[in-house]
């Protein structure tokens, strides 16, 4: 038999887990592991420091998950919390809960998890009982830290997951406090997207002589299908029903810019008759919770949603995203069009885009290595084309933004803010033509 089938049929057996881990997988429907499970797990199974990046969807959680779950079936004596794992959002928390959970099922190994927006007092009270596992967000945690209910000195493994999206979140200062509670002989992982500088400082000063695992994180998988559909900002609501009414739709998650924004979309979708619901910030636990399982349950067919929760969900039967809005930044695209096409199954990413997206659509393009297609709706011919539109820029307000793609060079017609800082005349003021020939003809010699 060929080396590659051989592999192919060892499946998680290649790990040597623990007996109970691989009937477990085996229930959860786990047959072969992930890229970043192949790179990570033997390496972790050894007590090495672990430095992930790869996108959310790619099988991380299992990645860390079994490795902890097997050193703690190996060492049950010894007393809880034996391991942190600290998470941006309430959402991600709760599904790297239910991931050690699931793959915990039938061990004496218990878990918390902890995060803001609803009572602490079930919290501490779990936190009592001398959990091996803690999956927490950063404030929630550090608030039962100086309250003196979280004890942290014998935590021997630090999990920090999406360890760039809470830096974004500006939680760095506090991962820095919760750091500096914990023993200093503990294994370390850390998993991310992208490594901004306060991210890859970090990452030096916790990480001992780590394995490194990259996965190509900067282009979205070769399972999505994305595209850009120019359109009318006032016919967004019109092309996103034309999206979710067609025979491939299942399922779609679309992202708003604002929360405001992304309630009365869901509302104003909902009244059209699609089964749609909101899912941002300004929502309780409880109702974020009730959103989210409506959805897996397939009671809503739509969530719409801001970035504040994207890298939380975790649905696998999505069979579209559609940026109603562009993205902020190419990281925050990425993320969002992974909620699709995820454990290797095929999806489509569509994103809006106006005239003002035009800039963000190439940094897009940069950052995944090639232009992204440009798809067309019959009927909405008349919408602005990203990177092709030779419609001039007449407005004032427009110009000084307006320069020559990959030049630096300033266009006719720049303000008068910027003729001043080159030489030229004061506001208000013109000189005569005589005048202009004869400063030519002066910086010239």
């Amino acid at each position: 038999m060929p080396t590659s089938q051989i592999d192919a049929a060892r499946g998680f057996s290649r790990f040597n887990l623990k007996p109970v881990l691989e009937r477990n997988l085996r229930s959860a429907g786990y047959h072969e592991p992930r890229p970043i499970q192949l790179e990570t797990i033997p390496a972790a199974l050894e007590g090495r420091d672990i430095l992930g990046l790869a996108e959310t969807g790619t099988g991380k959680t299992a990645a860390f998950a079994l490795p902890i779950l097997n050193n703690l079936i190996e060492s049950r004596h010894r007393r809880g919390p034996r391991v942190l794992v600290v998470a941006p959002t309430r959402e991600l928390a709760i599904q790297i809960d239910g991931e050690f959970r699931k793959l915990a099922n039938s061990t004496p190994i218990r878990t918390v998890v902890i995060y803001g927006g609803i009572s602490e007092r079930p919290q501490i009270q779990k936190l009592r009982r001398n959990p091996e596992i803690i999956v927490a967000c950063p404030g929630r945690l550090l608030d039962l830290f100086r309250k003196g209910e979280v004890h942290l000195e014998r935590v021997d493994t630090l999990v920090l997951d999406e360890a760039d999206h809470m830096f974004d979140m500006g939680f760095l200062p506090d991962i820095r406090r919760i750091i500096a509670g914990l023993s200093e002989d503990r294994q370390n992982l850390l998993f991310a997207a992208t490594m901004p500088t306060e991210i890859r400082r970090l990452a030096e000063r916790i990480l001992h002589r780590p394995f490194r695992a990259e996965l190509n994180h900067s282009a979205p998988p070769q399972t999505i299908d994305h595209a850009l559909y120019s359109v009318r900002e006032e016919r967004k609501v019109e092309m996103l029903r034309h999206f979710v009414s067609q025979q491939d739709f299942v399922s779609a998650i679309v992202f708003a810019r604002t929360k405001h924004r992304a309630r009365r979309l869901a509302e104003r979708l909902d009244r059209f008759g699609h089964r749609a619901v909101a899912l941002q910030g300004n929502m309780s636990q409880g109702q974020r919770d009730r959103a989210m399982q409506g959805f897996r349950d397939g009671r809503f067919d739509i969530l719409v949603a801001t970035d504040i929760v994207a890298r939380g969900i975790d649905v696998e039967q999505v069979s579209h995203v559609i940026n109603f809005d562009v993205p902020n930044s190419p990281e925050a695209y990425t993320h969002r069009i992974g909620r699709t096409g995820r454990s290797e199954r095929s999806g489509q990413a569509f994103t809006f885009v106006t005239k003002g997206d035009d800039v963000m659509v190439r940094a897009i393009g940069r950052k995944i290595g090639r232009p992204i297609r440009i798809g067309r709706v019959p009927g909405f011919e008349d919408a602005f084309v990203p990177g092709r539109s030779k419609e001039k820029r007449s407005t004032r307000r427009n110009r000084p933004r307006i320069r020559s793609a990959g030049t630096g060079q300033q266009p006719k017609g720049h303000s008068s803010t910027e003729r001043r800082s080159s030489g030229g005349p004061p506001k208000g003021k013109r000189r005569r033509p005589s005048q202009r020939r004869s400063n030519r003809r002066t910086t010239t010699r």
